[in-house]
């Protein structure tokens, strides 16, 4: 892995990777829709206007091993994630006619409907500097991106290990209620009905108090 590209392949026209903290680039690839049963073209502007958060679920390969149990649990989340406000996308370097072969052949992948991004080349993957370039594959990395365009989570695995999709769900769940309360902080483990914590001089040395009211 290593600098982001453009669509061009000039040394002039290398970016910086995503960042936390920071608005994303536009990016645009085909996809396959399993609902609609085509193709289409995902455009991350289009998205955002409609005020989506944005989940790009990265993974190796089609026809693989681990990645078809990582897209059937994320498949079984899918609608909690939508009712989130979430669009959800996979993204791997197989083609778009790859993702419809295999979703077509692969059983596990029954109950995926979110868009199959295909990103043969690789830019979208560099830019969120999951590409490896010992392999042409991507490492499993997940990103949420708010409406504002903004990327606030950012995950990466390893091949071998799968990721959890209920831990997606709780971290676009605090992401969603941060969003209208921005002035606290989730603690670790945090769901929704859980306290939260406001960062202040108050709360300096007195977080167990905070989370434990007599």
């Amino acid at each position: 892995m290593g600098c982001c590209e453009t669509d061009h392949d000039h040394d002039d026209d290398l970016l910086e990777c995503a960042k936390v903290g920071q608005k994303i680039r536009h990016f645009s690839l085909e996809a396959y829709d399993p609902t609609e049963g085509g193709f289409t073209t995902i455009d991350s502007e289009k998205l955002l206007k409609k005020k989506k958060w944005l989940i790009l679920f990265f993974y190796p390969a089609d026809f693989t091993f681990v990645c078809p149990t990582e897209l059937a649990d994320l498949a079984a989340k899918h609608d909690k994630l939508k009712k989130l406000g979430a669009e959800v996308i996979s993204v791997s370097t197989d083609t778009q006619f790859a993702h419809l072969a295999w979703k077509t052949s692969e059983r596990m992948l029954a109950g995926v409907k979110f868009l199959m991004a295909a990103d043969p080349a690789g830019h979208v993957s560099r830019y969120f500097d999951v590409w490896d370039a010992e392999t042409g594959l991507d490492l499993r990395g997940t990103f949420i991106i708010n409406p504002d365009g903004v990327l606030v989570s950012s995950e990466v695995n390893f091949y071998n290990v799968g990721r959890n999709a209920d831990e997606l769900v709780r971290k676009l769940e605090a992401n969603v209620y941060l969003a209208k309360h921005p002035a606290e902080a989730c603690p670790a483990k945090w769901s929704p009905g859980d306290k939260t914590l406001t960062p202040g001089a108050n709360l300096v040395g007195k977080v167990y108090e905070a989370l434990n009211p007599e």
